[in-house]
């Protein structure tokens, strides 16, 4: 069986033509050209492994549709965002997007893309669950891709997930930026991206007790960020 993909982008040649470069790599693609055909699709319960979104829709601001989705599913999502927009990119990641993908794209980009944000989602092989990390009151499940603070569960996306378990795993060790994007997404960090550093902002919002005093994940500057071997007061 194919995934199924919602794609939704008021372009309809493009959305027909991503829809045909994808069928032979086992994506079935359904567009839809406007925010609210497609929410309302989401709504009725509609199962997606992911979602394509364009920031530029006919009826909605792309970004209040991701604001929307993310409210009632965790569903990957892959935003298209305008080239040389960073600030598309950044407040698509601040509201949960798992990648972005400026236009126009070349077609194999996204594939990979794609494949990069299911293959984070994906649960490890029975018999191959690792024991969680602890740090103090914080867990990390990497089986399960979860979570918890106190024994509280905190949302993050696939994205920030692997962020968080790529500190985690080099705790006491500082991280540049350029290598944490190459151990998550596996490519090189552009010149003046700042979507690192709005992950690691999402990422403290949710696991620190005061985000603007962290002690979990620290700023080292010039350099990058280096998760604390010891978080919590004695």
């Amino acid at each position: 069986m194919p995934d199924r993909l919602l794609m939704i982008e008021d372009d309809a040649a493009l959305a027909r033509m991503l829809g045909e470069y994808l069928r032979p790599h086992g994506f079935e693609l359904e567009a839809c050209g406007t925010a609210q055909s497609a929410l309302s699709r989401l709504d009725r319960g509609a199962d997606f492994a992911a979602v394509i979104l364009d920031v530029m829709l006919p009826d909605l601001d792309g970004f209040e549709v991701c604001r929307r989705i993310r409210a009632t599913s965790d569903v990957p999502l892959l935003m298209l965002t305008a080239r040389g927009e960073d600030t598309d990119r950044i407040v698509g990641l601040e509201l949960g997007a798992d990648d972005y993908l400026p236009k126009p794209f070349n077609p194999r980009e996204l594939l990979a893309r794609l494949r990069a944000v299911l293959r984070r989602r994906s649960p490890p092989r029975a018999g191959t669950m690792p024991p969680p990390l602890r740090f103090g009151r914080l867990e990390i499940d990497t089986g399960s891709r979860q979570v918890s603070l106190d024994g509280s569960a905190r949302s993050l996306t696939a994205y920030q997930f692997d962020l968080l378990v790529a500190l985690a795993e080099s705790a006491g060790r500082v991280l540049s930026r350029e290598a944490l994007m190459e151990r998550v997404r596996g490519d090189a960090l552009e010149a003046f991206d700042r979507s690192i550093d709005v992950h690691i902002s999402r990422i403290r919002a949710a696991i620190e007790d005061d985000p603007r005093q962290p002690r979990r994940i620290l700023t080292v500057r010039g350099t990058g960020y280096v998760f604390a071997t010891r978080q919590d007061q004695d």
